[in-house]
């Protein structure tokens, strides 16, 4: 199909476009390619449409407030909007969360990712053969499928074997599964990718970057889990949506691709960055804070914490040509300046059920 500009387009149903990642891709979709977009959002804690609002008004997107367990609801949008192709990011994704309450990751992740197969699968098989054959289900997922790489120098592949640790990350690896399931019984499709820990603009403060530069702007203890060498492989989340709406475009299907930041850090040295750079931004501390570096805490470990993630992203970059433009200095200080300058979004975000507390202990 062709654009008014002459351009080709899809239309692109995506599941979670109200959350962080998704809310990226959407963005992204409607600001810089011509593709129409259905937005399936349940609005959980998690769900914020002010997320969206630049690009809320466009007349190619549209939202849908829909549980992806509800099968009659989704299969409505489908019947509607008719989509090309599905980018599914509609998942619980906070670890500690699955510590303390693993029953909504159950749910979302495994039950939510198979009604939302069975849907597309009913929309895929009633389309002609040549749009049958153009059609991709994408599905987004995480490193921690994985495991962990303590002790090693290795990185992640698309053939790594699957050793998942938490709650989370075994739902996650579960609809892994049932995504290459649906291809391999059904044919239907599909793609599947890994991704490292995203930051970036409109992060719930849950995790742990937005959360240590809210918690030092308020004069609040920095809880670094553990000792702090727990290394993670940072990834900017507009990084993140381009390479996504790249795999969904021009991906293989059946085809699994790894994406990464190449950016390494221990998550004591990410909490000290952003003291340093709150330092420099914001040097008008709370009341008794000489420097937010002081306001580190080391507090008791979250149960089965892995120490190492890191991601090779070759194959993404070899076979569509993608890499991060942001490294990590220049995405972290975009991300702390993000924040400063948008005070108004994060305090109706605080406002609700959550207030920076500690989740996961078990």
């Amino acid at each position: 199909m062709q654009s008014n500009r002459g351009e080709p387009f899809m239309r692109i149903l995506v599941t979670g476009g109200a959350g962080f990642i998704g809310s990226a891709v959407v963005r992204h979709l409607i600001r810089d390619t011509p593709h129409e977009v259905a937005n399936v959002d349940k609005l959980t804690y998690a769900g914020n449409l002010e997320s969206l609002a630049g690009v809320a008004d466009s007349p190619r997107y549209r939202f849908h407030e829909i549980d992806i367990c509800d099968g009659p609801a989704l299969a409505a949008v489908f019947a509607g909007f008719r989509p090309d192709a599905v980018m599914h990011l509609a998942a619980e994704s906070h670890v500690d969360r699955s510590i303390d309450g693993p029953a909504a990751f159950i749910e979302t992740n495994l039950v939510g990712t198979y009604t939302l197969l069975e849907a597309a699968r009913s929309h895929w098989q009633a389309l002609p053969q040549a749009d049958r054959d153009a059609f991709r289900f994408h599905h987004v997922s995480t490193d921690e499928v994985y495991g962990d790489l303590a002790g090693t120098h290795d990185l992640f592949t698309e053939t790594t074997p699957y050793a998942p640790s938490s709650p989370y990350s075994a739902s996650k690896a579960g609809s892994d599964h049932l995504v290459r399931a649906w291809q391999r019984t059904y044919g239907l499709p599909t793609l599947v990718t890994n991704c490292s820990n995203n930051y970036g603009p409109f992060h719930f403060p849950e995790k742990l970057i937005p959360h240590i530069i809210l918690n030092a702007l308020h004069g609040q203890p920095l809880p670094v889990y553990g000792d702090g060498a727990q290394i993670r492989d940072w990834l900017y989340v507009e990084d993140h949506a381009r390479a996504l709406v790249q795999v969904v475009g021009r991906g293989r299907p059946g085809e699994t691709y790894n994406i990464g930041g190449h950016n390494e850090k221990r998550n004591l040295e990410v909490v000290e960055t952003l003291c340093d750079l709150l330092e420099e931004l914001a040097p008008g501390k709370p009341a008794g804070v000489a420097r937010y570096r002081d306001l580190v805490t080391f507090v008791k470990d979250r149960p089965g914490h892995d120490r190492r993630y890191a991601i090779d992203a070759s194959k993404i970059q070899r076979e569509l040509g993608w890499t991060p433009q942001e490294t990590f200095d220049s995405g972290i200080r975009r991300t702390v300046q993000w924040y400063l300058r948008n005070e108004a979004w994060w305090r109706r975000v605080l406002s609700g059920e959550y207030r920076l507390g500690r989740l996961g202990q078990g």
